[in-house]
Order: C-alpha cells, then sequence, then structure tokens
C-alpha cells in the first residue's frame, strides 16, 4: 500500500449558510490523502498503472465549484466521486477549510475532515 497525496489547494467557492457568502464566496484550502497499492506502479514507472494525482485534483476543482451549506457535504462529494471514479483507491482523507471565517472572532479557518475506507 502507499498514500498520494494533494496539500493546500486553494480554491475559492461559495458554500455557505449565509448569504454573503452565497453570493461573493470565499477562499478555502483543500488538503487531500488516498490510499492504494503503489507497488505495481513503483515497479513499471507507468502513469497508468496509478492513482493520477491530475485527476485527483481535477475532482476537487470541480466538487468545490457546486455550492453547499456545509463543508461536510462538500468533503463527501469528493470522497464519493473518487470512489466512484478510481477504483483502485481504498481510503481517502480529505480536509476541507474555510479561510477567514465569519465568526465574529479572528479566526484563520474552519475544517472538516472526513476519513472513509471503501
Amino acid at each position: 500500500m502507499g498514500k498520494i497525496k494533494l496539500k493546500n489547494i486553494k480554491i475559492h467557492s461559495n458554500h455557505g449558510c449565509l448569504r454573503e457568502e452565497m453570493l461573493i464566496g470565499s477562499d478555502y484550502r483543500v488538503d487531500l490523502e488516498v490510499t492504494a497499492d503503489l507497488s505495481k506502479p513503483a515497479i513499471s514507472d507507468q502513469l497508468n498503472e496509478t492513482v493520477d494525482y491530475v485527476h485527483l485534483n481535477n475532482i476537487i476543482k470541480e466538487e468545490m465549484m457546486v455550492r453547499s451549506n456545509l463543508l461536510e457535504h462538500v468533503a463527501k462529494r469528493i470522497v464519493d466521486r473518487i470512489f466512484l471514479e478510481i477504483i483502485e483507491v481504498t481510503e481517502v482523507e480529505v480536509t476541507v477549510s474555510k479561510i477567514n471565517p465569519p465568526i465574529g472572532g479572528d479566526v484563520e479557518n474552519v475544517s472538516v475532515k472526513l476519513k472513509i475506507t471503501r
């Protein structure tokens, strides 16, 4: 087994329950870690035998553009899409963070982390 990680993917999107969040949006950061058997591509050096991190990044970007009220919902959609489209992945851990959330204080970010095994 092995892990592929994508860290600090920065995206602007319109998630949230507040009207302002829906209209002007916020900045987000996504971190992803997937587990898969990487023994074969480690030997073959063939892209078609591994989990393509470009594909993973595209899933994240596309799902982040679909507006949701809750970060939990966005994170679960990312996990579901990865499991649907990349059969080699056996576990996904995704963290979706809202940068400078509108919660009435000096808070760097709020995050939701999901870790789901197939």
